[in-house]
Order: structure tokens, then C-alpha cells, then sequence
């Protein structure tokens, strides 16, 4: 299981094919997305990678938050987060993951905070039909109608659907296609909406769902602190040198 990575919202465009078939997309930016630490078995229980993306200025931040990057030797970030991987998908310290890291073609399951629409009634936030424009129904037309709170059940139960704060949510939309990369610009392209608003963070992963194609760099491709390309075979590579 690989890493995933930070990235952020840059907005929606469209590509065209060979055909002349034109392919929405949502832009995506790794924003020097680097591994900042480990989670191992033996002292958290699990295996995974803390990663960092964007740039924060380091006068706004706790001291111990900044000692957290300074043992870690990379620039402080605006986003951290953590991703499970398995044993073999571990990258070192410091390492930057680039755009290449997916391939085109492959699916991936994004996660997004989705765009707060504020306080909203139950057609807007449930898709409510609403009451009858005629026929003794006035000034409520857009009204949710009876909760409940008749002879039978005579209360409202539990988690009924009804007007409230609407957004704001943590989303995750499984099974897009990534139709390009950009390495140099660091740019991902996925089919589709991706949830969140322009600006925000997303958490892209390899699908759970769908196999991972052959493709596919193992464990990852990254670019070390040095600035050159990391091999994506690298652990194979040691272990045929060892052989």
C-alpha cells in the first residue's frame, strides 16, 4: 500500500482527446509535498508516513510545532497529515513526493472539505419536495412539514432530516481517473468534481477500490533533499545488489 499525497484545489478545466472529446478535470497541486515523519509498529502500533504541504511562516507557530519540522529538517507547513502505508512504502525523511507518483489512467479516491452553503432549509439541504402551491397551503410552500410530532410516534426522532448548517463536511469521492501529470509544474488532472472549494486541501490516495496499475511507481516517486530523482525501484535495486 503506498502513500498518498497533499494536495491543493486549483479549479476546474477541460482536455481534449485525439477524438476532439473534451474531458472535464479538477486541477491539482502538489505544493512541495515532503515526508516529515514515521509511524512505526514497534513505537505507535502502526505503520504509516506524516506528510507536510505549503509553506507557513514559522513566527506565527507554537515552538513545539516548529521544533516538529526542525527535527525533521524540512520548512514548516501549512497541512499535515498522516497516511497509512505498508512496511515496503516507507520513504525517508525529508523526501518531496512529485506529480509522477500517479499514472495516467490510474484511479485514485480523493477527500475534501466540501464548500459551506450556511444555514439551509430541507429542499435546498435534503432535496425536499416541499408543500402544495395551492389548495389551502399559504406562505409555507418550502416548509419540511410534520416531524413527527403527532399522536404516533408523538416526538421527533433521532437524527430526523431537517433545516440546518449545511457544508463543511469531510467528503471522499472514490474511483477518479487521473487523465495527466505535470511533473515540472507539479500538476495532477482528475476526471470529475473533486470536493472543497478553490484554495483547499485535498488528500489524494490510490483506490481502494480498483487494482493499482503495473505502472505504477513502488514505493513511490519522489525527489530527495539533494534535488535529484529517487529511483522508484530503489528497495528491488538493494536487494538484487545484496543478492
Amino acid at each position: 500500500m503506498r502513500s498518498g499525497v497533499i494536495a491543493q484545489k486549483v479549479g476546474m478545466t477541460r482536455v481534449f482527446t485525439d477524438a476532439g472529446e473534451h474531458i472535464p478535470v479538477t486541477v491539482l497541486k502538489l505544493s512541495n509535498c515532503q515526508v516529515l515523519a514515521h509511524r512505526t509498529k514497534d513505537k505507535n502500533g502502526y505503520v504509516a508516513l506524516q506528510l507536510g504541504s505549503g509553506s507557513r511562516r514559522a513566527v506565527y507557530m507554537p515552538k513545539a510545532e516548529r521544533g516538529q519540522f526542525a527535527v525533521a529538517k524540512v520548512e514548516p507547513k501549512r497541512e499535515v497529515a498522516e497516511f497509512r502505508v505498508s512496511e515496503d512504502a516507507i520513504l525517508p525523511v525529508g523526501a518531496e513526493i512529485t506529480a509522477d507518483h500517479f499514472v495516467a489512467g490510474q484511479f485514485v479516491d480523493v477527500t475534501g472539505t466540501s464548500i459551506g452553503k450556511g444555514f439551509a432549509g430541507g429542499m435546498k439541504r435534503w432535496n425536499f419536495g416541499g408543500l402544495r402551491a395551492t389548495h389551502g397551503v399559504s406562505v409555507s410552500h418550502r416548509s419540511i412539514g410534520s416531524t413527527g410530532g403527532r399522536q404516533d410516534p408523538g416526538k421527533t426522532f433521532k437524527n430526523k432530516k431537517m433545516p440546518g448548517h449545511m457544508g463543511v463536511d469531510r467528503i471522499t469521492t472514490l474511483n477518479l481517473r487521473v487523465v495527466q501529470t505535470d511533473v515540472e509544474r507539479g500538476l495532477v488532472l482528475v476526471e470529475g468534481a473533486v470536493p472543497g472549494s478553490k484554495g483547499g486541501w485535498i488528500m489524494v490516495r490510490d483506490a481502494v477500490k480498483k487494482p493499482l496499475p503495473k505502472e505504477a511507481p513502488k514505493p513511490g516517486k519522489f525527489r530527495v533533499a539533494g534535488g535529484e530523482a529517487a529511483a522508484a525501484e530503489a528497495p528491488a535495486e538493494n536487494e538484487k545488489e545484496g543478492a
